[in-house]
């Protein structure tokens, strides 16, 4: 066995004993204390070196030449490397996990500063909204989804197809190889709860948002209230619907003086879209389409 195995003949004798001696409990086959030693306890500085690549900004150097977009388990191995902690990316993985770290999207929580009468703004906009909707009067949210390129462009997200066809797209997704540029403006009707896409082929301006709106009224909104006097209309404080736009308020006075209807706009403070209903009701159906 020392021939075929290469160990010396002591260590086979030592073998042979060991066979024959109970089993550990609990199930070790080295004695404590035996096997390498771990790799922090080699080597002492090399958390610390691991956390100041991780962190830059508050626990190493500002101008570390690592990023967000370069923290990869194989970049932080070949930095420690060369800083003189030889060792492996999966190793870098393991105690990445022992101190606590995860992979981590970016949190959006700094709103920024705040103007001191937002709270009364979206107060003001509630009230509105409630007391149309209680007197049977028509309450639209509207707003512009991505421009899109028509043609055979690839998008996110998967369909079911036999297996091994998948749906063959462009490599690149060059504006010249489109078939047009579709621009989708929405219309979200609250109190029936339903929605209204129009798709331009040509720019978002505000006469094609207002073109929207009258078509929407004029195909579904006076349908669904034939006694409305009034029209409560909200919306982002950009684009085409901006608050500062002219052409906006003259072509919604336009269509005021044709279908006779009171139009109000409330439109939501700057960096609130998320909170506007037509965004978590008719976006993500959009998306799907």
């Amino acid at each position: 066995m020392a021939r075929l195995t290469g160990l010396s003949r002591p260590t086979v004798y030592t073998g042979v004993r060991e066979l024959d001696d109970p089993p550990d409990p609990r199930g070790r086959v080295r004695r404590p204390g035996g096997g390498p030693k771990r790799l922090v306890n080699r080597d002492p500085g090399l958390l610390q070196a691991l956390e100041e690549l991780v962190d830059p900004g508050t626990r190493g150097d500002p101008e570390s030449p690592l990023r967000w977009t370069c923290k990869s388990t194989r970049e932080l191995a070949e930095a420690l490397t060369a800083q003189g902690h030889p060792l492996s990316d999966d190793t870098v993985g393991r105690l990445l996990r022992q101190q606590g770290c995860t992979l981590q999207r970016t949190l959006k929580t700094e709103e920024g500063a705040q103007h001191p009468n937002r709270d009364a703004q979206f107060r003001y906009l509630n009230e509105q909204a409630t007391q149309h909707l209680a007197a049977r009067q028509p309450v639209i949210s509207v707003d512009t989804k991505k421009k899109e390129l028509v043609g055979r462009f690839a998008n996110t997200g998967r369909e079911w197809q036999p297996a091994g066809e998948p749906e063959r797209v462009n490599v690149h997704d060059f504006p010249e190889d489109a078939a047009g540029k579709a621009i989708p403006y929405r219309v979200y009707d609250l109190g029936a709860n339903a929605g209204w896409v129009s798709v331009g082929t040509d720019h978002d301006t505000a006469a094609f948002a207002v073109a929207t709106i009258r078509r929407w009224w004029e195909q579904t909104g006076r349908v669904l209230y034939p006694t409305a006097t009034r029209l409560l209309v909200t919306a982002d404080a950009g684009g085409s619907n901006g608050y500062r736009i002219r052409a906006w308020k003259t072509q919604l006075a336009r269509l005021a003086a044709d279908t006779g209807l009171a139009v109000t706009v409330c439109h939501f403070p700057p960096g609130t879209l998320k909170w506007n209903t037509i965004e978590h009701r008719l976006f993500s159906h959009i998306s799907m389409n």
